[in-house]
């Protein structure tokens, strides 16, 4: 068997193959795992020379590959990745990375006794107009940052295993966690149910940081339009992001309020086109696991990234569920 990439893809679904074009597009795809027939035979005819194999032990006793992506349903991640990292290779674990707090923080506990890398799919961090904002916050243009809100909405893939917050959240949390580098203090959530039971579709989601920043996340998979929509206010100024609109534009507001003799006063200021690089985020994300697959430590969407994601998906489901303020 002819085994060219370092790669192993654990999934051929829907993202799962937007994995498995991109490792190939890189020379780094090894091998692809499914358990299902029809989905291997659609890759054999797009891939003739890439091994296939129905099951991740297939895989694994070849000990041929460095690193395995999982893209798997989330209720299965983290039986996948302990079998995977048991071994001493590296995984990337699409998101979520698991449903509990405790499953993920057995799955770092396994990576480092593995002495082996635990990457989260948060694959936002790695866009570049995400970088761009974060490198505005950081060299203070915006002024003291003082609030986030995050749209995603589409009338999208339902899923039956998690609810709509588990399932499209992670990537704003992951967001909101990189800009922010702290933790938030409260958390408040309410939604909807309309299609499964006790399976939310529509969730807005509160959350309070320290220095009195806030944030706001709606996500949604019941949603007329498609809309991805980032926007991050400052003491100086504010940013837009419309990642669902085809120009993707990244716009700076030298606009807002200045106190004046303890009155508002609003300064209009000229919107700026912010230019950023033209470069696939799944691509870049993939480019830093395989640049890590010797083991060098992560310091993006890495095991303690994956925590803090899940503990705050954990805490804003228990305020969903109970109506409660988590603190």
């Amino acid at each position: 068997m002819n085994i060219i990439g370092k790669v192993c893809v654990i999934g051929a679904g829907r993202w799962g193959k937007n994995h498995i074009r991109t490792l190939y597009e890189l020379g780094e795809l090894g091998g692809v795992v499914d358990s299902n027939t029809k989905a291997l035979n659609e890759i054999k005819e797009i891939y003739p020379t890439i091994p296939l194999f129905s099951n991740v032990s297939e895989a694994i006793k070849l000990k041929k590959f460095t690193g395995y992506i999982i893209s798997t349903p989330a209720n299965t991640h983290h039986d996948i990745a302990i079998e995977v990292m048991q071994y001493g290779n590296h995984v990337l674990v699409e998101k979520p990375v698991a449903l509990t707090i405790n499953e993920v923080k057995n799955l770092k506990y396994f990576a480092n006794n593995a002495n082996v890398n635990l990457m989260a799919g948060h694959v936002l961090l790695f866009h570049p107009a995400i970088r761009k904002i974060k490198e505005m916050i950081s060299n203070n243009i915006i002024g003291d940052l003082q609030y986030i809100y995050s749209n995603r909405l589409n009338l999208g893939t339902v899923r039956k295993e998690e609810n709509v917050f588990w399932s499209l959240a992670p990537h704003d949390i992951s967001i909101f966690q990189y800009f922010t580098e702290s933790k938030p203090l409260k958390i408040t959530s309410t939604g909807g149910v309309f299609l499964q039971k006790n399976i939310h579709d529509t969730t807005l989601t509160i959350l309070e940081y320290k220095q009195n920043i806030k944030g706001h996340i709606f996500v949604s998979w019941l949603h007329p339009f498609k809309e991805h929509r980032l926007v991050v206010m400052g003491s100086k100024g504010m940013i837009s992001f419309e990642d669902s609109n085809d120009s993707k534009p990244l716009k700076f507001y030298s606009k807002g309020y200045k106190i004046n003799d303890k009155i508002p006063e609003k300064n209009d200021g000229p919107v700026e086109i912010i230019e950023y690089e033209n470069l696939e985020p799944l691509k870049e994300e993939l480019k830093y696991f395989i640049d890590h697959l010797d083991g060098k430590p992560l310091s993006l969407a890495n095991a303690d990234n994956a925590i803090e994601v899940v503990e705050i998906l954990t805490n804003a489901s228990e305020s969903l569920n109970k109506g409660v303020i988590i603190e």
